[in-house]
């Protein structure tokens, strides 16, 4: 067989992990003695694992995650209350096909946003559409929309994904304009994708929070009810450790 137009023509077909594979499995000596399906197992495992990085790729880059989090990094062992083996159900992303959400609160520096964006990352590698935002810049875009095209077209590209990741909300209370686009935003992923929201401030003081009675019920009937939660505490992460 002549390599050389064989590794063209994979090329131009687009099978660039089966041109990978068929290039590395000809300088291998104990892969001459492989039968052909063998042979061809192995091409395609070289192919499904290009093809899975190139999807998980392109998915991290559309997350724009804050941080390269990734949840086996993920420290359980510092004194913040993190329950492990809720954080390892978590991981395996079930809760996303279960269109449920994630509720992380706890003071600053304790890592909520990196524990967001390492389930966020674990989420891109099982193939699933992700976007993280800072609430107060989601804020800020919508208030700058308002009146235009682009504040319709916003809550409807935050529900296309299947994970929102809505970072930071909190300490300041929302006003009208704030806790009604809040309100459209979830209406419009209300079963039919998941929600994490990082906070400082704690669940039962979220009605507060949003000020608008009514609006506050809506809110968090469609947030709360069906949301797994993590409620950090201790001292921040950040702070200097004596040496041991």
């Amino acid at each position: 067989m002549l390599a050389h137009p064989t590794l063209d023509q994979l090329n131009a077909l687009g099978l660039y992990g089966l041109a990978k594979g068929f290039k590395e499995l000809e300088h291998k000596p104990e892969a001459r003695g492989l039968e052909h399906a063998e042979w061809l197992g192995l091409l395609l495992e070289y192919e499904t694992t290009l093809r899975r990085q190139k999807q998980f790729e392109t998915r991290a880059r559309a997350a724009k995650l804050r941080h390269g989090a990734s949840v086996e990094d993920v420290d359980d062992q510092s004194p913040r209350g993190l329950d492990r083996a809720l954080f390892l159900k978590l991981s395996t992303c079930d809760w996303i096909a279960e269109r449920r959400n994630l509720l992380v609160t706890g003071a600053c520096g304790l890592g909520k946003s990196w524990l967001a964006c390492a389930l966020g990352y674990k989420a891109c590698r099982e193939n699933i559409a992700v976007l993280y935002v800072r609430v107060p810049r989601l804020f800020a875009d919508l208030a700058v929309a308002r009146g235009g095209p682009g504040y319709a077209r916003l809550p409807r590209t935050l529900a296309r994904v299947k994970l929102l990741i809505l970072d930071d909300w909190g300490p300041e209370a929302l006003n009208a304009d704030q806790a009604r686009d809040l309100l459209e935003i979830v209406e419009h992923r209300y079963d039919r994708g998941s929600i994490i929201i990082t906070s400082q401030v704690p669940v039962a003081r979220w009605h507060d929070l949003i000020g608008i009675p009514t609006l506050a019920d809506a809110i968090l009937d469609r947030v709360i009810h069906n949301a797994y939660r993590i409620e950090l505490t201790g001292e921040s992460l950040r702070k200097p450790r004596p040496p041991s």
